[in-house]
């Protein structure tokens, strides 16, 4: 079986969708109010890994945590409504050339995986008309179908992308160096690394200087 893996920060979305979560929360008619909770909590990490006092990985996760801790304990049903609003209207301006290689690749027969760090919840309401085979994203946790405090989020970033996709395709013999892999960043550079097929889309300037020196397809 050959593989399409995709990002989503950057690649099949352009844009970086933790800010837009950010203004989503904030400028919410029910939820607003939580955004000050949130903002207070992680302005002291963020500002350490400003002054590169705290790793980026571990700001990113906190931060994470933070934003889903802020709605203490809402059942699942409003968290989902809550993540359909946004991802509605970010399903309206995903990337076309990342969209159609998809398409592409769907017709050839490819197994497609969306494999990201973003709240599942998100992905599954952004690509609601867009066809993957399989969703990896964030997963956020819940007891009686209510968000639990006390069990932590599992961020899915860098070399855990890489442990989540091989762990789902662990008891399939994969054809890797004929599939295909598409990232922004070089925190995607593992999952790249992956297949015979790395692109790189838009790339950052890091993830940028590797795809010229390996020769590797870029997409702009």
């Amino acid at each position: 079986m050959k593989v399409a893996i995709f990002d989503f920060d950057g690649t099949l979305f352009p844009k970086e969708t933790f800010p837009l979560l950010m203004g989503h929360l904030k400028n919410h008619p029910l939820h607003f109010q939580k955004y000050r909770n949130f903002f207070l909590r992680i302005l002291p990490v963020y500002l350490a890994y400003k002054c590169k006092l705290y790793p980026e990985q571990k700001m990113k996760e906190y931060s994470m945590w933070s934003y889903i801790a802020a709605f203490g304990t809402s059942p699942k049903s409003e968290i989902d409504s809550f993540f359909s609003q946004i991802g509605e209207s970010m399903s309206e301006n995903l990337s076309e050339p990342v969209l159609d290689r998809l398409e592409q690749h769907r017709k050839e027969g490819y197994y497609t995986m969306l494999v990201s760090g973003a709240y599942e919840p998100l992905l599954y309401s952004v690509t609601k008309n867009v066809n993957f085979d399989c969703v990896i994203g964030s997963s956020i946790p819940y007891q009686n179908d209510k968000l639990s405090k006390k069990a932590p989020i599992q961020y899915i970033y860098g070399e855990r992308k890489s442990d989540f996709i091989n762990a789902h395709l662990s008891h399939t013999e994969v054809d890797w160096q004929n599939s295909f892999a598409y990232g922004d960043s070089y925190t995607d550079l593992n999952v790249l690394e992956l297949v015979g097929n790395p692109v790189a889309v838009n790339p950052e300037p890091r993830l940028l200087e590797v795809a010229h020196h390996k020769k590797w397809e870029i997409i702009s």
